[in-house]
């Protein structure tokens, strides 16, 4: 928003500058002025997220019964919870009844729509999840011919960076009532000042204009596939250097050269087509699973106990494969045909045949690099993922095949094969049995099987990344490690350690020894998104936590005037899912920690807190009276009255007289972002 700002302002001065003789320029300043004052306004308002909108039917169906339901558009990219959530989990939908005349609950809460039942690690519990549309139903039989019945649906609604409060969508129905009635869910717009009681102290004041946004919310979507991007490119290059391709590379640059021996032109064109037909092959197959799967199945995946089973035995195949323990091949018949077809073929189609059956014989070293990418991608949730990777693994394959044929001097300076290779192979196979272990957590922890706590997963990486490094120090050999011999004939025991070798064991060496603290229960951030959450670990010395001082917002302000300190809250949530990221990957920093606990006075207001007030509140959104039933309602209504928001994690420094120090804060684990929002209030 500040650089949208800056910019009107440039092109202002700019404008005004070119102009000095314009007579109007008094009036164009006033344009810019409101232009901007609207631009502040509307980024104010985008804090507010209204993604599900209800609508609320109701009608008597054919065995007499009254039906009321809920009918709900989701917005793309955000979900809402079902019924059928266990205790401790994220905000189930749910409909308490505050009026009940002539009629009997008739059944639970139907919910219908395309329910996804998937694992959420973060709160160790299968929960059901709602995109795109969804409806709840309500049955009540009729008792009375004059009956009547009030009430309010509550549901949670998250995404991949916010999640909502608990919020109320109220109905009311007498026998003679229209059949439709637009719902507006509590809390989806900024209030109006309600001018009662709860808002009359000076601490609600709204600060919403003096707020602003630090524009710290990071895509997700964007940001993954852009690594998905890269961690394919990896891939495609990690295969390169397998004996599969790379002694492929030459032999192939040297076919097309030759072919075209008298039009170097031509040799050059077909190589850069034989790297092309190699991106369609392998986005092809990225696309090939989207169509298989589709989006929301591959959204289903990354939390899905039964396909994480599946991913973490097709994973261990894999690394248990470049170990040495067998050989992963498709049938030779395959490649002979294609490579058969290619022969009798001229033109696009042959080099085209051609790059199909490289793809084919190399599939024992690329197939496993390709299984663990698509697994991984896939289980990211997002549609364009397996093109991404693959578009990226294929660009990085295909890229030697031009580059040697538009400079075929490079190959003489070529690394020759080799035993590197072989090397090369080892490593990812240990690689590809640690990653394996993350998809067996995911399952672990839906099941509750136990099997795999922090501590076991931990040990099982520590042995892994150490068995790694003695392999590359030449202190252990495996199965199809090629003998290396001296001057004489002779096998040499102990064969030298090359320096990238070296490197190489050291680092996984020292990783080994970094993951060794958390078996005590330090946080090992660099393992935090691939291990279990700390709280499956049985023994926890660690004790840098962030704890909340108040859980009243009154209170705490009373308190910071007192002690003349500032303010932090945290509007979170039980159910609350990016909360909980918040506080794994960044307040276990030590310095984080350090700054919240003794600079700040912390409080911790959670908005789906089920407690019953003392008496409800009544207050005005909207036009429309509505009541705070709890004292979650209570800080839901705060967060939105005062600061103009609704999602969840939310972060506010205040000063003891309420008043905003520094823009808010949302989600995004940056650390050294989150420390600098901290020093710039406390400047």
């Amino acid at each position: 928003m500040r650089k949208i700002t800056y910019l009107l302002l440039l092109s202002e001065y700019i404008f005004v500058t070119l102009h000095p003789n314009l007579i109007c320029r008094d009036m164009i300043k006033r344009i810019y002025t409101l232009f901007i004052l609207l631009m502040v306004a509307l980024t104010s308002m985008a804090q507010m997220a209204e993604p599900v909108k209800f609508v609320v039917k109701h009608a008597v169906n054919d065995k007499g019964q009254l039906e009321v339901s809920f009918q709900g558009k989701i917005d793309a990219g955000w979900h809402v919870y079902g019924t059928n959530i266990k205790d401790g989990g994220p905000t189930a939908a749910t409909v308490t009844l505050d009026k009940q005349v002539g009629v009997e609950v008739a059944g639970k809460l139907e919910t219908i729509g395309d329910v996804h039942t998937i694992n959420d690690a973060m709160f160790g519990m299968e929960v059901e999840t709602i995109e795109g549309e969804v409806a709840f139903k309500q049955t009540f039989n009729i008792t009375s011919d004059d009956y009547e019945v009030a009430g309010y649906l509550t549901y949670g609604a998250c995404n991949d960076q916010n999640c909502l409060p608990p919020t109320s969508v109220d109905f009311s129905v007498k026998k003679g009532n229209v059949a439709e009635t637009p719902a507006e869910a509590t809390g989806a717009e900024a209030p109006k000042d309600p001018a009662n009681a709860l808002t009359a102290n000076d601490l609600w004041t709204p600060v919403v204009g003096e707020l602003g946004s630090s524009d710290n919310v990071t895509s997700q979507s964007d940001t993954s596939l852009f690594w998905i991007f890269l961690m394919g490119m990896g891939g495609g290059l990690l295969a390169l250097l397998t004996p599969c391709v790379w002694p492929i590379i030459p032999m192939t640059v040297s076919f097309f050269l030759k072919r075209s021996k008298d039009n170097r032109r031509k040799g050059v064109q077909d190589a850069i087509t034989y790297g092309i037909s190699i991106i369609v092959i392998y986005v092809g197959l990225g696309m090939l699973v989207t169509l298989c799967f589709g989006a929301s199945a591959l959204n289903a995946m990354s939390t899905n106990a039964v396909f994480n089973i599946l991913f973490f035995l097709l994973l261990l195949v894999f690394g248990l494969s470049f170990l040495g323990g067998f050989e992963l091949t498709l049938p030779s018949s395959w490649s002979n045909a294609v490579d058969s077809k290619a022969e009798k073929t001229t033109g696009l189609l042959s080099i085209f045949l051609m790059a199909f059956t490289l793809s084919l014989v190399s599939f024992s070293c690329t197939g496993p690099i390709i299984g663990f990418l698509l697994v991984e991608v896939a289980t990211s949730g997002s549609i364009l993922a397996p093109t991404m990777g693959m578009l990226g693994f294929a660009i990085a394959l295909a890229l030697p095949f031009t580059i040697f044929a538009l400079f075929p001097t490079m190959l003489k300076s070529a690394p020759r094969s080799g035993n590197w290779m072989n090397n090369i192979k080892v490593m990812l196979g240990f690689l590809e049995l640690a990653f394996s272990l993350k998809f067996l957590s995911v399952a672990d922890l839906a099941y509750g099987w136990g099997i795999l706590d922090r501590e076991v997963f931990l040990c099982l990486w520590i042995i892994l990344f150490a068995l790694m490094g003695l392999y590359m120090l030449n202190m252990i050999r495996l199965p199809h490690d090629e003998d290396e011999y001296d001057e004489e004939g002779n096998i040499v025991t102990r064969p030298r350690t090359s320096i990238t070798r070296l490197a190489i064991g050291v680092a996984s060496m020292a990783f080994a020894l970094y993951m060794v603290p958390g078996l005590w229960g330090a946080p090992c951030k660099a393992v935090s998104a691939f291990a279990p959450p700390v709280n499956t670990q049985d023994f926890n010395l660690y004790s840098q936590e962030v704890e909340p001082k108040f859980d009243d917002y009154d209170m705490a302000m009373a308190y910071a005037k007192e002690k003349n300190m500032p303010v932090m809250l945290d509007f979170t949530g039980y159910g609350c899912v990016n909360c909980r990221k918040m506080e794994a990957a960044v307040w276990t920093d030590n310095e984080v920690a350090e700054i919240i606990n003794n600079k700040y006075i912390l409080v911790t207001l959670h908005v789906d807190d089920k407690t019953p007030l003392a008496e409800p509140i009544t207050v005005t959104e909207n036009g429309q009276e509505r009541k705070l039933r709890t004292i979650g309602d209570r800080w839901s209504y705060l967060q939105r009255y005062k600061f103009g928001a609704n999602a969840q994690p939310f972060y506010v420094l205040l000063d003891p007289n309420g008043k905003p120090l520094a823009p808010s804060y949302s989600f995004n684990e940056d650390v050294a972002a989150y420390i600098e929002w901290l020093n710039s209030g406390l400047k």
